[in-house]
This record gives C-alpha cells, structure tokens and sequence, in this order.
C-alpha cells in the first residue's frame, strides 16, 4: 500500500544488491539507517535504469538522501506475529557527505533546479502575503 511521498536521509545499512525480474528488468535495493540514536531501518527499491549508476557507486555507511514513494507492507513470521516492512520505491537517490564533493542525482525525467544563494533574500514574508 502507497502511503505518501517521502523523503528520508541516513547511513546505508546494507550494500545495494541488483536482481532481475522474470522479464529482464533489473531492480536493485539496499538498506537505510535513518535513525539517530537507534536504528530505524528502511528498505529503498529502485527500479529505474536512471538511477543505475548512483547506485552502483554507493557503499555501506555512505550518507544519502532518496526521495520516493513510502509503502508500508505486512507479513507474518514464523511465529505467526505480524510484521511491518517499510519500503521507499526511490524516483531520487543523492549521495551527501565527504564522499560526494558535488551532489550527484538522478531522477525518472524531472529536471533538478539549483539555486545560488544571491537568489533569496534575508527579508521576512510580509504578513499579507502569506496566503492562510
């Protein structure tokens, strides 16, 4: 079930692996830490060939931000106790940190807009501009 969009930052927790479908289309996935002090893991599902090349280059413990669609997904164990698996079907990875010296993205045809900091102004919104 599609939940919402979502954007997440963290340490990959897993290596990326990439598998095929029946049909030849190459998905690759690893795992996000996104907790702080305890681990929050989540899995993040790429299936656009955009993001092949991101994603081949990133390793565990780098730091990156991925933006997608969160699904929430329940299985039972063994035990027959039900589980949540959180998933992000990712149309954005950017790796951050030390390790990127420019942001590298890719995403599924959308155009990424830079902006310079000369372009924003340090004055407040006026109270009647704000639109609630």
């Amino acid at each position: 079930m599609a939940l919402a969009k979502a954007v997440v930052t963290g340490s990959v927790y897993r290596a990326p692996e990439k598998r095929f479908t029946q049909n030849n289309v190459p998905v690759s996935s690893f795992v996000l830490n996104i907790g702080d002090r305890e681990e929050m893991l989540i899995r993040i599902i790429s299936k656009r060939t955009a993001l092949d090349e991101i994603v081949s280059g990133i390793s565990k413990d780098d730091r990156v931000l991925v933006e997608g669609r969160l699904q929430i997904t329940t299985v039972k164990n063994e035990n027959g106790a039900e589980r949540r698996i959180y998933e992000i079907d990712a149309n954005t990875i950017e790796m951050m940190g030390a390790g990127a010296s420019t942001p590298v993205a890719a995403s599924s045809g959308e155009d990424i807009v830079k902006f310079s900091q000369e372009e924003f102004s340090d004055e407040l919104i006026g109270e009647d501009e704000i639109p609630f």
